[in-house]
């Protein structure tokens, strides 16, 4: 049998003997650290996931981006996407221009709004709270 110093509702020392009064039984998962829910069971702490760095958020935008160009049927992702507003079809042309205008003001959103987290104006959003703030492409309508 194991048994747990349990303070303040965490787990600080297991023992395989029953040290005091105060020591609960336990069972062979419970580790210090440990969180004692109110109905007398144990559980894993809660790892809080590291804050996204500007490496992952770009990340992430730069795979919408890429998503985004994808699903509109090209293939080859966002660059070459933009290449399409030299095209000689005009639909073509004006699909690639909504895209490379909506490419930029993406950026640019995303940017100013880390430059607020970093000037302490906002709070840190999530990969997908940032991503969800995003504006969406407006694009023309097909002939």
């Amino acid at each position: 049998m194991r048994y747990a110093l349990v303070i303040e509702d965490i787990v600080d020392s297991i023992s395989f003997e029953q040290v005091a009064p105060d020591w609960v039984p336990v069972s062979d998962g419970v580790f210090a650290g440990f969180l004692q829910n109110p109905d007398g069971t144990f559980s894993a702490p809660v790892k809080e996931s590291p804050a996204p760095t500007q490496d992952d958020y770009e990340e992430a935008i730069q795979n919408l981006l890429e998503e985004t160009a994808r699903s509109r049927r090209y293939k080859q992702g966002a660059t070459a996407f933009a290449t399409y507003v030299t095209s000689q079809d005009p639909e073509w042309a004006a699909e690639a221009q909504a895209f490379v205008k909506w490419r930029d003001t993406v950026w640019r959103y995303a940017y100013q709004q880390l430059d607020a987290v970093l000037a302490g104006e906002r709070e840190q959003p999530t990969l997908e709270e940032l991503l969800a703030e995003l504006p969406v492409p407006n694009w023309p309508a097909q002939s």
